[in-house]
């Protein structure tokens, strides 16, 4: 219980990275089946507003009753979400994703050494350089000359 040993499961990254999709693909949808319930129940009401309780009967935008815009127009963001959720993602999925960042690490990896090389151009190397001989040592400053200025 305390041992400073942690017993952890090994889990193959692959395999998380898939039960993550999964789980992520799961609530999506959870999501989709909830929106649809409330978008049922809300539509009902709406009509049961309108027509059975009398609502604002005589508000009707375009010859229609206002119920019917306000259904169509959650019909739609009903749509959209449908469409986000089995069509975008299946094209722009986990694997789009990867691949898309797959190609931005290769092109900024293109650019750094296309930066490396101009620089090695610019300022090369003098490999001609002898390393055997002893650099000087650095100049001390005397007390005698205390007028003398320290880089000169």
């Amino acid at each position: 219980m305390f041992s400073k040993k942690k017993n952890t499961s090994e889990v193959d990254y692959e395999q998380r990275e898939l039960y993550e999709n999964a789980r992520k693909r799961a609530k999506q949808k959870k999501r989709l089946f909830q929106h649809f319930v409330v978008f049922l129940i809300g539509a009902v009401f709406l009509i049961v507003l309108n027509v059975v309780i009398g609502y604002q009967e005589d508000f009707k935008p375009l010859g229609y009753n206002w119920f019917v815009w306000a259904v169509l127009l959650w019909t739609l963001l009903f749509l959209i979400h449908f469409f986000n959720v089995f069509i975008v993602n299946s094209f722009m999925g986990k694997e789009w994703e990867a691949k898309q960042v797959d190609k931005l690490v290769k092109k900024q990896k293109e650019k750094i050494a296309q930066l490396r090389e101009k620089v090695e151009r610019e300022h090369p190397v003098n490999e001609n350089r002898n390393t055997t001989e002893p650099t000087p040592p650095p100049k001390r400053i005397s007390p005698e000359d205390p007028e003398r200025p320290i880089n000169s």
